[in-house]
C-alpha cells in the first residue's frame, strides 16, 4: 500500500498579477485563453490552487465582474484547481470595485491584512474595509487566504479573528507575503519570526518570495513545514540573467524542492479540505 504523505505541500501558482506589462514580458498570461492553458500546465506539473488577477482587452489590470466571472467559468472547465481570485486587484482599484470580485463565485480569495507600502506606491487595506471584506466572505461561503506582508498585518488576523470568528469551513489558512519593498523582508529570520507570532487559530499557512526572495523564502518555508506560492506574478527571472519561461517551470522547481523536502505535491481534494472548502459545502 502507497504510504500518504505526513506533510503534503501545497502549491499554489499566481500566474500574472498586475503590475507588469504585457509588453515588456510577452510570455505573461494575459488573456482567458492563456490563463486556462497556464492552469492545466501548472496543475499537470503539481499545482492544486490559481491565484488570479485578470486582464482587460489591451492587457491592463481590471476587476470588471463579468470577465471575472467569465475567467472563473473558463477555469472550472479547463482545469481542477482551486480557483482564488484576488481582492487586492491593483494599488489603484477603489474598494468597492475589489468587494465586487467575491461575486463572480471564487473558491477563495485573497484577504491582505492591512496597509502596506508597495515600492513607490502604497496598498490601501484600511482596517474597515478588511473587515467588510472578511464578512462578504464569511457570507458566500468564500475561503479567504489572508495575506500578511508584515507583522503588523499578523497581529491584525488575530484580531480580526477574535472580532469576527472563524472563516466558512473553520480553516485559517495564511500566506506570508516576503520581499516587497516595504513589507518584511524574504529572508529566514523574518519568516521564522512572522511563524512564531501567527495567532492559535491559523491551520496552515505558505510564503511567497518576492523576486530575488523567491528561493530562499521558498527553502525557508519548507524547512519550516509551510507550503508555497510561485508565479510569474511574484518572480520574471528563473536565474541571473535567465528570464522565466513559464510559470510552469516554477510550479516544477517547487515540486523538485519539496520532493527534497520529503513534501509530496498535494492534490485538489487536500486543497479543499485544507481550506475548509468540503465543509463549506
Amino acid at each position: 500500500m502507497e504510504k500518504a504523505s505526513i506533510n503534503p505541500l501545497l502549491i499554489t501558482v499566481a500566474p500574472t498579477g498586475a503590475e507588469t506589462a504585457k509588453a515588456d514580458f510577452p510570455a505573461l498570461p494575459t488573456t482567458i485563453a492563456e490563463l486556462v492553458a497556464t492552469a492545466q500546465e501548472c496543475e499537470a506539473a503539481g499545482a492544486a490552487m490559481i491565484h488570479v488577477h485578470i486582464r482587460d482587452d489591451v492587457h491592463a489590470p481590471t476587476l470588471e465582474l463579468a470577465r471575472l466571472q467569465e475567467t472563473v467559468a473558463a477555469l472550472r472547465e479547463g482545469s481542477g484547481l482551486v480557483i482564488q481570485l484576488s481582492t487586492g486587484g491593483s494599488v489603484h482599484d477603489p474598494f468597492d470595485a475589489r468587494l465586487r470580485v467575491l461575486e463572480a463565485a471564487p473558491d477563495s480569495c485573497s484577504l491582505t491584512m492591512g496597509t502596506t507600502n508597495f515600492g513607490d506606491d502604497v496598498f490601501l487595506n484600511p482596517w474597515p474595509f478588511v473587515c467588510d471584506l472578511y464578512q462578504a466572505a464569511q457570507g458566500l461561503g468564500i475561503a479567504p487566504e489572508f495575506e500578511l506582508f508584515d507583522l503588523g498585518h499578523v497581529h491584525a488576523l488575530g484580531r480580526l479573528l477574535r472580532r469576527y470568528g472563524l472563516p466558512v469551513g473553520g480553516k485559517v489558512h495564511c500566506d506570508l507575503v516576503m520581499g516587497v519593498p516595504g513589507g518584511m523582508p524574504g529572508t529566514a529570520d523574518a519568516l521564522v519570526a512572522a511563524v512564531a507570532a501567527l495567532p492559535p487559530e491559523v491551520t496552515s499557512w505558505g510564503a511567497t518570495g518576492i523576486g530575488r526572495a523567491s528561493l530562499p523564502v521558498a527553502l525557508a518555508s519548507l524547512s519550516k513545514g509551510g507550503h508555497l506560492r510561485v508565479g510569474m506574478e511574484d518572480t520574471l527571472t528563473y536565474a541571473p540573467g535567465q528570464p522565466v519561461e513559464s510559470n510552469r517551470t516554477l510550479v516544477e522547481r517547487v515540486v523538485t524542492l519539496g520532493g527534497l523536502a520529503q513534501r509530496d505535491v498535494m492534490s485538489r481534494a487536500g486543497a479543499r479540505a485544507l481550506l475548509g472548502l468540503d465543509s463549506a459545502c
